[in-house]
């Protein structure tokens, strides 16, 4: 029953509203009547009613005055007003206060009672949201470790006005965010994971950052907003979640560190996370990586290796040689920093071209690891898997190189070598110190060696000359010509090293050597 307080400083019309309208039946009680507002308001104050049917014009406190004293400090309580007077000023005074009925005398009891049903309308709907509330309050309590760890998704996932999402929070948890000077800690794991293993660096996180700030996780990151703390303690408490976390489970895991800002600039200082985790290409899985990890300044030069040098190396079957290029080409692809697509493709590029060193076979075997290759998750993992398939050709042309060569074939190899300088040295030349037919040995050496007389002659001229560069201080062509056999044409040697090498002796030089 909703309790009803009748006012009217006529007693005809409080004895006639009083009798005619039947309460219970409408769902109230009339608990009392008053003649005045001062009556009135002492037994609001005593009993409390629900609704309030009064007159505007009373002696000591009119209907409005009564009206504007109780909204204050009893704003639940609703009014009917009742007056003689139909001027809109009155009905624009009550209504500043809340009042939705305001009837004209003479009203019958239909009128009245079908105010009073709004007015019960209003009540009862009022007391179910404020029931729905209550409950969900209690509800909240319930899920509220879920709900925290939903709003840091909420707030670094999107896109909407930071500022009033933190606020509506703020009244929700009883917290003041915008105090906080924050970082954002993003965890990702190496290898396969479990919901288990994100659910323990969740724990063992909140127990070191404590007190952070929020937690959850987002597919393989596990992220901790944390108060702005000393770098360096920080960093100790990372390295303990770790080693802990690889005792129980020996995984490895890649973690970023945000800049310090607002929790407004969650969302930003997450991207700002993940850019850093993107440099794990680079700087390999296990790592710590903060901003200052990140080179800002973009190399706006693309990467010039034509890989020919490499091609030849491998072909000769000297590994020390190939892996020492190999290792050149890394070490200058990742000093450059270029986004991981671009740097995939100049390593995708290179291994095309080595691969064309290896039959037909082994051709078609490598093409299809072609896909391991892409798929690999750091630069040093991908430096790994090339070294190996390089390694395996390379041995294949050394053990060519060293088996399938007939006693002949090494006599005309070792004579090139021991008169590499003279300028006639020439197939002709060799098998008369051989005492075979030229053409027969020319035939003889292609079919063994799977090249020509004179391209081996003039690749390892160039071999010898890369050798004698590296020992010098200032490139002399003339010298190097004469050395290797070019005698006095050092502009014909010049052009044949280019075309094996694709630079000038002295371009050679500043290309690889400093």
């Amino acid at each position: 029953m909703h309790k009803v307080l009748l006012v009217d400083d006529e007693r005809i019309i409080l004895e006639g509203i009083s009798s005619i309208i039947d309460w219970e039946e409408i769902g109230t009680e009339l608990i009392g009547t008053a003649r005045n507002g001062l009556e009135a308001y002492d037994i609001i104050i005593k009993e409390l009613p629900d609704i309030v049917i009064c007159d505007i014009k009373m002696p000591g406190l009119n209907g409005l005055e009564l009206v504007k004293r109780v909204s204050k400090e009893h704003p639940f309580i609703k009014f009917i007003i009742l007056s003689g007077f139909s001027e809109f000023d009155y009905a624009k005074q009550a209504m500043e206060y809340g009042v939705k009925h305001y009837l004209l005398k003479p009203c019958n009891e239909n009128i009245i009672i079908d105010a009073m049903k709004n007015v019960i309308n209003e009540l009862t709907s009022e007391e179910n949201r404020e029931r729905f509330l209550l409950d969900m309050k209690s509800r909240l309590e319930q899920i509220q470790p879920y709900v925290k760890k939903q709003l840091l998704k909420e707030f670094i996932t999107s896109k909407t006005d930071g500022n009033r999402g933190i606020q509506f929070y703020e009244k929700l948890f009883h917290i003041n965010f915008q105090e906080e000077e924050i970082r954002l800690i993003v965890f990702r794991l190496e290898g396969d994971y479990h919901y288990e293993h994100m659910f323990v660096i969740e724990n063992l996180g909140e127990d070191l950052f404590a007190p952070s700030i929020l937690s959850t996780n987002i597919g393989e990151y596990v992220l901790f907003l944390v108060n702005d703390d000393n770098f360096s303690s920080l960093q100790e408490k990372i390295e303990q979640l770790r080693t802990h976390f690889y005792e129980i489970y020996e995984m490895d895991m890649t973690v970023a560190i945000s800049e310090v800002d607002s929790i407004s600039q969650a969302r930003r200082l997450y991207l700002e996370a993940l850019e850093c985790l993107n440099h794990r290409f680079y700087l390999g899985e296990g790592s710590i990586i903060t901003k200052s990890d990140i080179r800002h300044e973009k190399q706006l030069y693309n990467f010039d290796y034509d890989g020919q040098s490499l091609c030849l190396l491998i072909k000769s079957g000297n590994w020390e040689k190939v892996e020492c290029e190999i290792s050149g080409f890394f070490h200058d692809l990742t000093e450059r920093m270029l986004s991981t697509s671009l740097t995939r493709s100049y390593v995708m590029q290179l291994f095309l071209l080595v691969i064309q060193s290896s039959d037909s076979k082994g051709i078609q075997n490598y093409m299809e690891k072609m896909s391991s290759l892409m798929d690999m998750d750091t630069i040093q993992q991908m430096k790994e898997f090339f070294v190996m398939i390089a390694h395996e050709i390379t041995q294949v042309h050394y053990e060519r190189h060293k088996s399938n060569h007939s006693a002949v074939i090494h006599s005309m190899m070792d004579l090139v070598h021991k008169h590499l300088g003279d300028t006639e040295l020439s197939l002709k030349w060799v098998a008369n110190k051989v005492y075979m037919n030229a053409d027969y040995l020319g035939k003889l050496f292609k079919q063994e060696t799977g090249e020509k007389f004179s391209s081996y002659v003039t690749q390892v001229r160039i071999n010898k000359a890369i050798e004698q560069i590296e020992l010098m201080d200032d490139v002399k062509v003339f010298t190097l010509a004469e050395m290797i056999g070019f005698g006095d044409n050092p502009q014909y040697f010049s052009q044949v090293f280019k075309k094996y090498t694709g630079f000038s002796p002295s371009e050679y030089r500043k290309a690889y050597l400093q």
